[in-house]
């Protein structure tokens, strides 16, 4: 499969010239006489052949609808052939829906019906085609599957037990082995731990292997999933649409595809699907701003009260942990007295640091308003797992060994554990909340999520004005 900026850009032109030639064969006289005459239901058009500026505006229109709609193929991500087709057709389908929906203005340019359906059908074919044919892999090598990690011996195990013809590995100049009691090694120049796996070079060199030597698959043999080394090495292949793996034994705290067999199971860092996502996304802003439009005014007001209220900044900043193991810096607004904190998690009623308009904001939710800007620019999302302060995910990690599960999609302003009441407090069962959530996702969960929450803070608000609500 071609890779990084060779596929976009292989993949964009190949849009456009396919699209130019199908409405230029669109709109020959020939074509448009067999299709207008034995063609059932569109046998009732007439043959209408563009000229000149006309035939110019019809071919700059097919193109720009048809290369905008095809974006999300543009970026190279590991699907199977009928995968490919089938989405690909409907965006093909999403491109003539508007170009249609364009001709019915008086002030754009209209599509003879006959050229428009012919360039949809041509379209539906050839462009699917196209997309296949530059994500095969060489004939003369179709698994071109690398080893990158830090684990001599997991990197070993991988190559003895799984049956795949592998091109070689990547791994840094120093590692470390657990069969050496996690001693520090260091390659030397030409040296190859090991034997029959070529080397190919250090971690730095990955994304110049994956360009260079066209690769389809991935194994991680990484001693941590930490954020640096593991997931910038899933991050890379991501962006180069390589399919990635682990050792079943070492995927405990990985989020992986449920159906696997054999030692290697797929990392799996896309759980929706592209439309799933515009929908999430859309969501997310109309949430973010209609949001920020509601509060305005509480937005100017409350940092007043905080300011009369304590000494100390109107908006408390934290780094915590975002999607595929990055950091976020978060904003509230701040309920506490500025001194040092402690990572270790406490309930609300245990913490006298909080002042007593802040006491209000968290009893009403409002200190989270700053995040809803957060969700509009896309670092948060309006429904996921809450993003953990770092320093607080060292404690949990110790308590939950699958605690980095987490890490694999985006976090949000509320979710599953939050309307279960599974906070820091209880690790295990907001994981297990949160892993639920990441196995069940999905538009009508978030909607379910989001007001159930509303209304759980309606009834918190309620109770703090003395309301009885039944």
């Amino acid at each position: 499969m071609k890779t990084g900026w060779r596929y976009r850009i292989l993949s964009m032109a190949g849009v456009c010239v396919i699209t130019a030639a199908a409405a230029l064969v669109a709109n020959h006289r020939f074509p448009q006489s067999l299709f207008t005459t034995y063609i059932p239901v569109f046998n009732q058009l007439s043959v209408t052949v563009l000229t000149g500026r006309d035939l110019a505006q019809a071919l700059g229109l097919s193109i720009g609808f048809t290369a905008m709609a095809l974006l999300p193929l543009y970026k190279p991500r590991p699907r199977r052939h009928v995968d490919i087709v089938i989405f690909t057709q409907k965006r093909i389908l999403v491109a003539s829906l508007g170009l249609a929906t364009l001709g019915y203005f008086n002030w754009s340019h209209r599509l003879p019906r006959a050229t428009l359906v012919m360039v949809t059908v041509l379209l539906a074919v050839a462009i699917p085609l196209w997309f296949v044919v530059i994500r095969r892999a060489p004939s003369t090598d179709p698994d071109r599957i690398i080893i990158i990690g830090d684990d001599i011996d997991q990197i070993r195990r991988i190559y003895q037990e799984v049956s795949m013809s592998f091109l070689g590995y990547l791994c840094p100049t120093t590692v470390s082995s657990p069969s050496s009691g996690w001693q520090v090694k260091t390659i030397s120049d030409g040296g190859n731990p090991v034997h029959n796996l070529e080397r190919l070079g250090g971690l730095s060199r990955l994304d110049d292997t994956l360009i260079e030597r066209d690769i389809d698959t991935a194994v991680l043999a990484f001693r941590h999933t930490d954020r640096e080394d593991f997931f910038g090495a899933l991050n890379v292949c991501y962006d180069h649409g390589v399919r990635t793996k682990v050792h079943r034994e070492y995927a405990d705290t990985i989020l992986t595809s449920e159906n696997n067999s054999g030692p290697l199971v797929d990392v799996d860092v896309e759980p929706w699907d592209f439309q799933d996502y515009l929908l999430k996304r859309g969501f997310d802003v109309t949430f973010a701003v209609v949001g920020m439009i509601v509060f305005a005014p509480l937005l100017a007001f409350i940092p007043v009260l905080i300011k009369l209220d304590s000494e100390g900044p109107v908006l408390y900043r934290q780094e915590r942990t975002a999607g595929l193991g990055g950091r976020l810096t978060v904003f509230k607004f701040r309920t506490m007295y500025p001194q040092g904190e402690s990572p270790i998690p406490i309930e609300d009623n245990e913490n006298d640091r909080i002042t007593r308009v802040g006491r209000i904001l968290r009893k009403t939710h409002l200190d989270e308003l700053p995040q809803l800007w957060l969700i509009l620019v896309g670092n948060m999302s309006t429904v996921g797992p809450r993003p953990v302060w770092t320093d607080e995910e060292t404690l949990l990690e110790a308590e939950t060994d699958v605690w980095r599960k987490r890490w694999f999609v985006k976090p949000g302003l509320t979710g599953l554990a939050q309307i279960r009441g599974a906070g820091s407090t209880s690790p295990e069962a907001k994981l297990r909340s949160d892993l639920e959530y990441i196995r069940r996702q999905s538009f009508s969960l978030d909607c379910y999520i989001l007001f159930k929450q509303i209304w759980l803070v309606v009834i918190d608000i309620a109770v703090f004005l003395g309301i009885t609500v039944e």
